[in-house]
């Protein structure tokens, strides 16, 4: 998975032969998407199937068929492109990553099966947290029920550790149990709780050992499941927005600390210690654990962690809007996939806005609490300028398209802009020492 962007591709070749005996033949080709209409067209009349599935069916686009079909071809090349490296592994349902927009807080979410027999979970993936949670045993969960959420396409599930065969308690004496010193006796049962930035925004109950479904889709060998032992959290009660549509059947915490799904991975040697995270402008994208990815791409390094803080912390030097940038600034950013903006420093965030203002050439107005924002039909195009932020190690790293379209009661249309990565194209992966970037920026500094 050498770019972002992937495309299957069939290649057409055109002979054309000259009038003359001597005349030398001629070439042309064109390029096809292979799960284009005229692709379809072309497989159905040979009475094959594009999708290599042996049929001449060819599932609805954006179904979940279609994508398994993507997904397929998506694995195949990756394991002819890993060769004999370390293997790497995705969700049993394939690792693919969806975006529900403001339906579901405009995070990440992933498709993962846990336990015997196995229960699957639609789990918010989040690298500036740790623990990995599922509604479970609910006191106080948000709604499951498919009803209530009419993007998807199956019930969401609540985890019970008594129907899992596989699951085992965790006691307060285990060492990645945080509140063991509270607990009464050494063999009692680990509780856990996890807040969040969000106001009022939490998770509850006790810890599981318990296994994770996982396929490999790394090195030689054909792909092939396996069952990892995690820690998750039996949450028996959220609060805030938790209960509001927000992340309803789990979060599974990516960041850097011991009891992450990655660092638990890592440490039972299933996998090197790293991951990637890949989405492009549809918001759909791959998870992949044990990716290490190719030398040549760009990266920045992590800053060290201070203290009891555990995240990924990398330095941005400076802002730039336009050719004009900001002097080196060395501000500490957080890469979070849980948050959807990007927060400046206020000296900054002021400094960026002023610049942005004037290459813009247009009069701001605020809209809707967005203080940035002007007439549609008064700014003009080639007045929008660039923005990009440098990291250390040079790493100079486009945002591609800083604008956002809003509309008032009277349904006049005007264009704001703020630091938003959610329309950004980009890839990262983590190591304990470094971040790897690739064609745009970590999401949610």
């Amino acid at each position: 998975m050498g770019k972002t962007h992937r495309f299957g591709v069939i290649l057409v070749l055109f002979l054309v032969l000259g009038d003359g005996c001597g005349a030398k033949p001629m070439y042309s080709w064109r390029l096809i998407h292979r799960f284009s209409d005229e692709a379809r067209s072309s497989w159905v009349s040979r009475g094959e199937s594009g999708g290599g599935n042996g049929t001449t069916s060819w599932p609805e686009k954006k179904s979940f068929g279609h994508m398994r079909m993507l997904l397929e071809n998506d694995l195949k090349r990756q394991r002819l492109r890993l060769g004999a490296q370390n293997q790497v592994l995705v969700t049993s349902q394939g690792g693919r990553t969806v975006n529900y927009g403001n339906d579901m807080g405009w995070l990440h979410y992933t498709w993962i099966d846990i336990g015997m027999p196995n229960n699957s979970f639609l789990v918010a993936l989040d690298t500036g947290s740790d623990m990995f949670w599922v509604p479970c045993d609910c006191i106080e969960c948000a709604p499951l029920s498919l009803s209530y959420y009419n993007m998807l396409e199956k019930e969401l599930g609540e985890y019970s550790p008594s129907h899992s065969s596989s699951s085992k308690r965790i006691p307060c004496s285990h060492e990645l149990c945080e509140l063991g010193p509270n607990c009464d006796t050494p063999k009692a049962h680990c509780p856990y709780t996890v807040n969040y930035l969000s106001d009022d925004t939490s998770s509850s109950g006790f810890l599981f050992e318990d296994l994770l479904h996982l396929a490999s889709v790394g090195g030689n060998k054909q792909q092939s499941f396996v069952q990892a032992s995690i820690i998750i959290g039996c949450g028996s009660k959220q609060t805030g927005q938790y209960l509001d549509g927000v992340a309803p059947d789990g979060v599974m915490g990516l960041g850097p600390g011991d009891i992450s799904v990655p660092s638990l991975l890592a440490k039972s040697g299933l996998i090197p210690h790293s991951f990637s995270f890949c989405y492009d402008k549809s918001y759909s994208g791959r998870l992949y654990f044990g990716d290490q990815g190719p030398s040549s791409q760009k990266s920045t390094s992590l800053l060290p962690l201070e203290g009891n803080s555990l995240a990924y912390i990398v330095e941005v030097e400076t802002y730039c809007v336009g050719s004009s940038c900001l002097n080196k600034t060395g501000n500490k950013a957080q890469v979070d996939t849980g948050s959807s903006f990007t927060y400046l420093p206020s000296e900054s965030y002021e400094q960026v806005a002023s610049e942005f203002h004037r290459q813009a050439n247009a009069t701001r107005i605020t809209i809707q609490g967005f203080e940035n924002c002007y007439k549609a039909r008064a700014l003009k195009v080639p007045n929008i300028p660039s923005m990009k932020l440098v990291f250390s190690m040079n790493q100079s790293l486009l945002i591609e398209n800083p604008m956002f379209h809003i509309a008032d009661d009277q349904e006049n249309v005007y264009v704001g802009w703020f630091i938003l990565f959610g329309h950004t194209t980009y890839r990262w992966r983590y190591w304990p020492h470094r971040t790897k970037l690739l064609n745009g920026l970590p999401h949610g500094f």
